[in-house]
């Protein structure tokens, strides 16, 4: 064996990737890419982040704008103001964001992760609409507090839901268990934008000064370029794991035709905006059929879904199951889907198993 492991040595012919090798220079695209780019990667990661790019420009020069304001509400310039009503004020802001990033994340938290996309758009609306508060705040003296301390709110919101759907993103662009490497490379595309941000804003401050018609101006023209950049990032997000809306738009399909939706097409249909959900039931009593059997936990949680509904229905949703769920499964599988792990925001539940006499 040792022989031959040398004569290998020997006749091998050891070779550096070309992209790899130009990776080594400072002034290469890929210092900004994750390593063993496009293989280690999701297949929508470029477009993804190329639109995470224009958002992340435009809501830096937005930020500045909105910075801005807030300085000269708590009186930056101001001859009258004193050190110590600024410093209140921002406390009191600071305070109020720290108390809704814990509740925010005691309430939704759990919902972070089967509905990424959703959150990740909803954090960058409600960033634009805590940034023009603060815009607005320096025209309402006597309610400047209150609006900045809102404005911390939904600021400590966005903060929450941004990072942890940007996580969830992470695990789903992550192909070669490389988590930690997207995430820096993201955090370096981030810093390279808000530098360019940063040099820009230094030649647009001097102009927006005292100018309230070409402050307002500005931040909507950003603003719109911020939401458009969003919606454009979470639609090119292609997940292979089922959520409850990819499932019910993947099971309708199918129920209708009997054709398995790729997860192009159902992240196509996936709605990306928030609303109103069914209300989902505490307890959920049934009996499994004994001929269906499960191969592991994540099935039993996609078979669950399948049950959940109007208590009149179950028994035929059983009957309904026991026809189609292999196939169906075995279906999802051959297009692309991922059923070893879900996203189907299930809380935690208790089975009783029975035995066959009862």
């Amino acid at each position: 064996l040792c022989s031959q492991l040398l004569k290998w040595r020997r006749t091998a012919v050891w070779s550096w990737p070309r992209r790899d090798m130009a990776a080594r220079g400072p002034g290469s695209i890929y210092v900004f890419l994750p390593q063993g780019y496009p293989e280690s990667v999701s297949g929508d990661y470029l477009q993804y982040q190329f639109w995470d790019t224009v958002q992340a420009f435009s809501s830096s020069l937005s930020g500045t704008l909105a910075t801005q304001a807030s300085l000269r509400g708590v009186g930056v310039g101001n001859q009258e103001a004193t050190v110590a009503a600024a410093t209140i004020t921002w406390l009191l802001r600071d305070g109020t964001g720290m108390l809704g990033r814990i509740l925010f994340a005691w309430q939704k938290g759990s919902k972070l992760d089967s509905e990424a996309k959703k959150w990740r758009l909803f954090a960058d609306v409600l960033n634009d609409i805590a940034m023009f508060m603060e815009i607005l705040a320096p025209y309402f003296p006597a309610c400047f507090t209150l609006i900045v301390c809102t404005a911390g709110i939904f600021k400590s919101i966005v903060g929450v839901a941004g990072g942890a759907t940007r996580a969830a993103l992470t695990v789903h662009q992550a192909r070669r268990d490389n988590m930690a490497d997207i995430s820096a490379k993201d955090g370096s595309q981030e810093t390279l934008v808000n530098l360019a941000g940063l040099l820009i804003s230094l030649t647009l401050i001097p102009l927006v000064t005292d100018n309230a018609v070409l402050t307002l101006s500005l931040f909507f023209l950003f603003t719109i370029l911020h939401l458009f950049a969003n919606y454009k990032a979470v639609r090119s997000v292609v997940m292979e794991t089922f959520n409850e809306a990819r499932l019910s738009i993947v099971l309708q399909q199918y129920l209708r035709d009997e054709r398995i939706l790729t997860p192009l097409e159902a992240n196509q249909r996936e709605p990306v905006f928030l609303g109103k959900k069914k209300k989902k039931s505490n307890f959920f009593f049934s009996t499994v059929p004994y001929p269906l059997k499960l191969n592991s936990v994540k099935h039993c949680e996609l078979v669950l879904f399948l049950f959940k509904g109007h208590w009149e229905t179950v028994h035929e949703s059983h009957k309904l199951m026991d026809t189609i769920f292999n196939a169906f499964l075995k279906g999802v599988e051959a297009a692309g889907w991922d059923t070893k792990r879900t996203l189907l925001d299930w809380d935690e539940w208790r089975v009783q198993w029975k035995s066959k006499s009862n």
